[in-house]
């Protein structure tokens, strides 16, 4: 076999293996192009959300006391006139009215203790509590003569009302109990911390040789 024989056999099983020698050259081979899947990922969008605080509502609660009357810091209890002289006049002053439903009376009450006073109706003793305040609100009338309207004082029984009506309101007392007393007993007059009152009149009816005395306590403001 010839030189050139050989080299072209070589040259035709080395093109058939796929292996490169060195001094070949064969026509290039181009290598297989590798496509790489590239996957563009976007990335997500930031968006911002506006949220409103909560708006907070402040409520303000008013608690009116609706408890029996107390005294302020600093006030002190009425202090009560002193008996009256026999011809003392006291001035035609109205306090306001009283009200005894078991007794079916509605009457005025006047500022004095008088016999002239409590000839126009019941009357009420200087200096002491008014209706509806700390003290004693005390309260005289007569049960014979002219209007009489505490004739019927001693039918009173405890828990009965007694309702004072003033420019301040309607106020109700309960009645607590019934005493008889000479006329000497002045402390039926005597202020309390409570509110309290006192009903006073001449005892048997017609003579003045006692008392009877109605003490009440406070219960409640009516709603107007």
């Amino acid at each position: 076999m010839r030189a050139g024989a050989v080299v072209g056999v070589v040259a035709v099983a080395t093109l058939a293996s796929g292996v490169f020698f060195a001094g070949t050259d064969p026509e290039p081979v181009a290598a297989p192009v590798t496509t790489a899947s590239t996957t563009t990922s976007k990335a997500p969008s930031s968006s911002t959300t506006s949220t409103s605080a909560p708006t907070t509502s402040s409520t303000t609660t008013t608690t009116v006391y609706t408890g029996p009357p107390t005294l302020a810091p600093g006030d002190t209890l009425p202090n009560p006139d002193p008996p009256p002289a026999e011809d003392h006049v006291d001035p035609d002053v109205l306090i306001g009215t009283i009200e005894i439903p078991r007794l079916m009376l509605a009457m005025e009450m006047h500022e004095g203790v008088t016999n002239p006073t409590l000839d126009r109706g019941i009357g009420w003793w200087p200096g002491t509590a008014l209706p509806g305040h700390p003290g004693n609100v005390v309260l005289g009338g007569h049960r014979t003569s002219k209007k009489k309207p505490f004739r019927y004082l001693d039918q009173l029984q405890p828990g009965d009302e007694i309702i004072f009506t003033t420019t301040e309101g309607r106020f109700v007392y309960h009645v607590d109990r019934t005493e008889i007393v000479y006329p000497d007993a002045l402390w039926i007059v005597d202020q309390t911390v409570d509110a309290t009152a006192t009903l006073f009149a001449c005892r048997p009816p017609g003579s003045v040789k006692q008392r009877i005395v109605v003490f009440a306590k406070y219960a409640s403001k009516m709603e107007a």
